[in-house]
């Protein structure tokens, strides 16, 4: 197997601290018990290097061999291809799997994230714009909670589809925004209590404080 290589940012400030997507590869390199290394761009200076593996000058991006992946959807997908503890080996469940990383990254995520960077600006003005993004975003969880309530994972067994949208939820709960869908709660706690998930939350965090 080449060597994998994750690059990520040398340091960014604390707010995004710990969702940086890089944590999204992290995670399920340790869930897959992969030996890799972590590299570094400049946050505040970006060069056509970086667009050339990022071409929004995006992070992360992942290096296997002559193959450079960006997106945490392909990256993702591309290591779930690679492990069995990432995607079901069953024909059905890996459907789902790959169903569920989709919806994650669109129907959910595309939700949570206009939301976020109303709660990370500090403006709590009730426009009718805002009070759109929050139907929206009310309007995805109203379906997905039901659904997690009856599942400890999307396809069966936890995959890759478990951590797009693990980690897409937790944005929305660090702004206490699951306070009505306490099956989503439960499901963000079973997923972020897993070793991996800890180990890469950790490695991130410590990857960035000590470019301070």
């Amino acid at each position: 197997m080449n060597e994998l290589i994750l690059t990520t940012f040398d340091w960014v400030p604390e707010m995004p601290r710990g969702f940086v997507r890089d944590l999204r590869v992290r995670w399920a390199l340790e869930e897959a018990g992969f030996t890799y290394r972590v590299e570094s761009v400049p946050f505040q200076s970006r060069g056509a290097e970086h667009f050339r593996h990022q071409p929004f000058g995006q992070v992360p991006w992942l290096t296997d061999g002559d193959l450079s992946i960006f997106e945490t959807g392909a990256i993702l997908l591309h290591l779930g291809e690679r492990s069995d503890a990432l995607m079901p080996a069953e024909p059905r469940r890996r459907s789902d799997a790959i169903a569920w990383l989709f919806a994650a990254l669109n129907s959910v995520e595309m939700a949570v994230l206009p939301w976020a960077l109303f709660k990370f600006s500090g403006d709590t003005e009730a426009t009718p714009g805002r009070q759109t993004l929050d139907s929206f975003l009310a309007s995805r969880l109203q379906h997905l909670a039901p659904i997690l309530a009856e599942r400890e994972w999307l396809a069966g067994s936890f995959s890759i589809a478990d951590i797009a949208m693990a980690d897409a939820l937790r944005l929305v709960d660090r702004f206490d925004g699951l306070t009505e869908h306490p099956a989503c709660r439960d499901y963000i706690a079973r997923a972020t209590a897993r070793p991996s998930f800890v180990k890469a939350h950790a490695d991130q965090m410590a990857h960035f404080a000590a470019a301070d």
